[in-house]
């Protein structure tokens, strides 16, 4: 289905902020509100968001969210997730949960050499290796950004393209960590501090850096 530029805009937004307020979605995309509101009720109207909770407000009436619905977020693309859902079912009723797991590990492997070798050329820095990382990821449809925080970093996914395998096989999000950890094992502490299916909206690890004892 095709959208408007700005309705594409307002569904990226959500995507990659959460829940948004009318009048904070018009002001970060340089629209007027009464536009904002016109935008989103098409979007609603096509199944692509919904009104959540309210949020209270100092002053005034409170302020109803929006935020994106199964349909939205079918919007941006997964890989492939009916054959890969098959494919797991076949390995794991055909050669059991651990030959799955030890598949996954193994692909696991060959996907960390690639990042090790794009980090190396990114440098010593390893905020630059980070942002490096965030790129790569973002290639494949994770939508990674990385923030800066007082002791580290924070490399978020705002999509998980493979979310409907994950969410059948957790080892995939086990070896998705042990991946990361590995890649910094000599220069910083990775953990997953938000994920997505413990109830956070996306996934996310901090990176804090080894101190010098």
């Amino acid at each position: 289905m095709d959208l408007a530029k700005s309705q594409e805009k307002i569904l990226q937004r959500l995507k990659t902020r959460g829940e948004q307020s009318v009048k904070i979605l018009s002001n970060q995309l340089d629209m007027t509100t009464m536009g904002g509101r016109q935008h989103l009720a098409e979007l609603e109207n096509k199944g692509f968001v919904t009104q959540t909770r309210e949020e209270k407000q100092t002053r005034g009436r409170p302020v109803h969210l929006w935020r994106l619905t199964q349909t939205g977020h079918q919007r941006f693309p997964d890989g492939y997730p009916q054959l890969t859902l098959e494919l797991l079912d076949v390995i794991r009723s055909d050669l059991g949960e651990d030959s799955m797991n030890q598949l996954i590990d193994t692909r696991n492997d060959q996907i960390k050499q690639h990042y090790l070798q794009e980090l190396q050329a990114a440098g010593e820095d390893i905020q630059g290796r980070i942002k490096r990382l965030a790129e790569l990821r973002s290639e494949e449809g994770y939508m990674a950004e990385v923030r800066l925080l007082p002791d580290g970093w924070l490399l978020i996914e705002n999509h998980c393209p493979i979310r409907a395998a994950a969410e059948k096989c957790q080892h995939l999000c086990r070896a998705e960590l042990n991946c990361f950890s590995e890649l910094f094992t000599e220069s910083a502490t990775v953990e997953r501090v938000d994920h997505l299916f413990a109830g956070a909206r996306r996934c996310a690890y901090k990176i804090s850096p080894h101190r010098d004892d």
